[in-house]
């Protein structure tokens, strides 16, 4: 995958961006883990579970970039989003009215 993308221009920056991102979310949530998933062209996804169950998450512009942005954050990164990990993730009623729109077409 890294060789077929060209560096992003101010890759640093976006990387240190990204990471005090990151660490503003771990400290209102008492801490956080990700998993970075990459979206194709648009980049990489790095999805963020606070230890309260809270979750969010913050797109880079390339998996290169959002791999610094979580090592510079200094949290646990899971290869996969699955088993205890993903059974940490706190959903509430608007999770929930959003599945149920997405699998009856609203």
């Amino acid at each position: 995958m890294a060789d077929t993308q060209q560096a992003h221009p101010r890759a640093e920056q976006k990387a240190a961006r990204l990471a005090k991102q990151i660490n503003t979310f771990a400290k209102a949530h008492g801490g956080a883990e990700g998993q970075i998933a990459y979206i194709g062209e648009r980049g990489a996804r790095i999805v963020l579970v606070g230890e309260d169950g809270d979750w969010g998450d913050l797109v880079a512009p390339s998996y290169e970039i959002a791999e610094k942005a979580v090592e510079k954050a200094g949290i646990t990164v899971h290869e996969a989003f699955d088993g205890e990990f993903a059974a940490k993730v706190r959903t509430g009623p608007y999770e929930w009215k959003r599945m149920a729109g997405i699998q009856i077409g609203g």
